[in-house]
């Protein structure tokens, strides 16, 4: 009898393990599309993975939308260019980046989707994050070559979200490590600026070389890195952010915006209609496969609690001049999962 426990144990850890080996090679692909339509162009989208939302910034709008069905479940008007949002679930709090004019952070309540208040930045307020170990909002903003850092239970009608960080170049994308220390792409210096949260200032400098124009950027605190997409020369750049040097640099598409990082997999989404995947071996990382996805689908948003990314982009008219125009109405969102 003990034999046979014996034998069936065996045969079933050994297809337990089949099945992971199995699902850990399973290919990505396009699942579905939510056709949501609206006006106005796009940029980054920020998933809720918790409660299945997704919020997508719109250019004068920001829409939440549902995340397993594409229905939209509230609009929030009034911006003028509108780039990304960050959500504290804590204080019931959503932030969202507008960089026209003298720029703006518009404030919003997570659950009705009402504005709370919109707080004075500065001009090019772009990319935002909230970071949950040192409890601040991060903003980035190019025009201004700075860097904005405030307390989320700030005040959303009389705050000052303080003095900006100079970063001695133009911003794009930005990461945090939970422990205090920030990291934000510089576009025009080919440069990966490492921020001291607490003293409010640069400390190092890191080349991406061999890419160039560095815009996408995500991290992996866990395994100390950083995950660049980089637009000239296209390249995938992994940095060792104990080291600050450049570890691999992987070839990827045109028009890359956006990356990620989950589960030992990396994550490049480029314009071109190409979301490329990384993989990570015996701690390296190399080229695993790329989803063909629709041209324009340049953000990404990544769901690592349920496996899933969400790409937004629309039909696309010629091009004449000057990045491609969307056709009026066609916005969507492209889900990529494991097949």
């Amino acid at each position: 009898m003990r034999f046979v426990r014996s034998t069936l144990l065996a045969s079933f850890v050994a297809s337990c393990s089949f099945f992971l080996s199995a699902h850990a090679q399973s290919p990505w692909g396009v699942s579905k599309t939510f056709s949501i339509g609206g006006e106005g162009g796009w940029d980054y989208v920020t998933v809720d993975a918790p409660s299945h939302r997704l919020f997508v910034t719109r250019t004068t709008h920001t829409m939440i939308i549902d995340a397993n069905t594409g229905k939209t479940l509230g609009d929030i008007p009034g911006q003028k260019r509108a780039h990304g949002v960050a959500i504290v679930p804590a204080l019931n709090r959503g932030f969202i980046s507008d960089g026209d004019g003298n720029g703006a952070i518009v404030v919003f309540n997570l659950k009705t989707y009402a504005v709370l208040g919109t707080l004075t930045a500065v001009p090019d307020t772009d990319g935002i994050i909230y970071d949950a170990g040192s409890n601040l909002i991060l903003a980035s903003a190019g025009d201004s070559s700075a860097l904005l850092a405030f307390r989320p239970d700030i005040d959303p009608v009389h705050g000052k979200v303080g003095a900006p960080i100079d970063l001695g170049g133009k911003p794009e994308f930005l990461a945090a490590d939970g422990h205090g220390k920030a990291f934000i792409n510089l576009e025009d210096k080919d440069l990966v600026a490492v921020v001291d949260l607490n003293a409010r200032k640069v400390l190092q400098k890191w080349p991406v070389a061999p890419g160039g124009h560095p815009v996408g950027l995500s991290i992996d605190a866990k395994s100390h890195h950083l995950f660049i997409g980089a637009r000239n020369p296209q390249k995938l750049v992994v940095i060792n952010i104990e080291t600050g040097k450049v570890e691999t640099a992987l070839p990827i598409g045109a028009g890359v915006d956006a990356t990620a990082f989950s589960g030992g997999e990396a994550f490049a989404s480029c314009g071109d209609g190409a979301l490329v995947v990384a993989e990570e071996k015996a701690g390296k990382f190399a080229l695993g496969q790329t989803v063909k996805t629709p041209a324009g689908a340049r953000t990404l948003g990544l769901d690592a609690l349920n496996h899933r990314i969400y790409l937004p982009t629309a039909e696309l008219e010629p091009v004449t001049s000057g990045r491609p125009k969307p056709k009026p109405g066609t916005f969507k969102i492209v889900v990529v999962e494991r097949h």
